[in-house]
């Protein structure tokens, strides 16, 4: 099975990036605008890590799945694999909601939040699979364009009780009436102004997302019987630069907005995808100019466990405390106050801190690449 570098590196500057908007975000105000993401419309730079790693995971089921796909003879086994795949992200996602959930790990299955980011990157793994293994190519883009007209449809032009049809806010979209029918409210997104009625990463707006999977999976099934030469990455180009025009378009119609997964933002964060898998494709495997690159692809070959770790270890530094008192600051304050921010400034310190944590990172990853250690879900 032919293994692509410039893959392995997109995935470890996406998962880099994960980590150094989550970390910085902690700080919020104190944050560089480009660290946080867009209030409801918009994108900002944060806003791209999400469906790039998504875009990742469907460029990456090109090869993984292409035993399958080449000869139209799926397995019993093959389905299995997935299922299991797809179970065990969702229960990891589980468990980082979990920990931590009131104070001390509680495991509070009464408000426990259902949905969250590996929950959304199981849902779509698993269907985006189902849709390659079942589907013949021309099917694929059908799905992908339906998925994508439809939900626009469904969100300007039902109407939800209550509010009316074409209300793009958090708890009015229709997406989010949809998941207050399914998901009871006590397991929705409490933060970020949606309070139970809504929920960034929710079942029906994992719909659109399916097709930011599926786009990642018709780059590399692309780049896949191309020859490694300049005009394949010229042709990624080209195909970005066509999905950024579409998803600008679109966005004067139905907003772009990662918090409800609109399909203008699939169509325009999927060209930002594009154009910096070209530039990794054409520095790497094209020009052989690799040694930049080392660190992220260290870090992309051990990307879910990474991120779990790190998920982790930021629900940690600010749920425990310095001290006893009352008032004692959380571990993340009083790093972040005594060894960044008094030197460096509120804005830099933040920055500096969620830089030093990407780097503790890589040597973490760099240690698992040291000894062989590759953690596969």
């Amino acid at each position: 099975m032919r293994r692509l570098i410039s893959l392995d590196v997109f995935r470890g500057i996406a998962i880099a990036s994960m980590i150094l908007v989550n970390m910085a975000s902690i700080a919020e105000p104190h944050v560089y605008p480009a660290l946080l993401h867009a209030d409801l419309h918009g994108c900002t730079p944060a806003d791209l890590v999400f469906p790039f790693f998504l875009f990742i995971v469907g460029a990456a089921m090109t090869f993984s799945l292409s035993k399958y796909t080449d000869s139209n003879k799926p397995t019993a086994s093959i389905y299995w694999r997935i299922l299991r795949r797809s179970a065990i992200l969702f229960a990891l996602g589980l468990l980082l909601n979990g920990f931590w959930n009131q104070g001390l790990w509680t495991f509070d299955l009464g408000t426990i939040r259902i949905m969250g980011v590996l929950q959304r990157i199981s849902l779509t793994y698993l269907l985006a699979c189902l849709a390659v293994l079942n589907l013949p190519r021309k099917g694929q883009w059908i799905l992908a364009g339906v998925l994508l007209i439809g939900y626009w449809l469904a969100m300007m032009y039902v109407p939800v009780p209550g509010y009316g049809a074409g209300v793009l806010t958090r708890e009015g979209n229709f997406g989010a009436y949809i998941d207050r029918l399914i998901i009871p409210k006590a397991h929705l997104y409490k933060g970020d102004g949606f309070n139970n009625l809504g929920d960034p990463e929710g079942l029906f707006s994992t719909l659109p997302a399916v097709v930011s999977v599926l786009a990642g999976y018709f780059a590399g099934h692309w780049i896949r019987n191309q020859t490694v030469k300049l005009r394949t990455s010229v042709g990624l180009g080209l195909f970005g630069i066509g999905c950024l025009l579409s998803g600008w378009m679109w966005d004067l119609v139905f907003p772009i907005s990662k918090k409800m997964w609109t399909s203008s933002f699939v169509l325009f964060t999927a060209g930002w995808a594009l154009l910096l898998l070209a530039a990794c494709y054409e520095l790497i495997e094209v020009r052989q100019v690799r040694r930049w690159s080392k660190p992220f692809e260290v870090m992309g070959l051990n990307a879910i466990s990474v991120f779990v770790a790190s998920v982790l270890l930021i629900k940690i530094l600010v749920k425990t405390n310095i001290g006893t008192r009352e008032n004692a600051p959380s571990t993340y304050d009083w790093i972040y106050n005594n060894l960044f921010a008094s030197w460096a400034g509120a804005l830099n310190g933040s920055l500096l801190f969620a830089i030093a944590t990407v780097l503790l990172w890589l040597a973490v990853a760099y240690g698992m690449y040291r000894r062989h250690w590759l953690i596969k879900v």
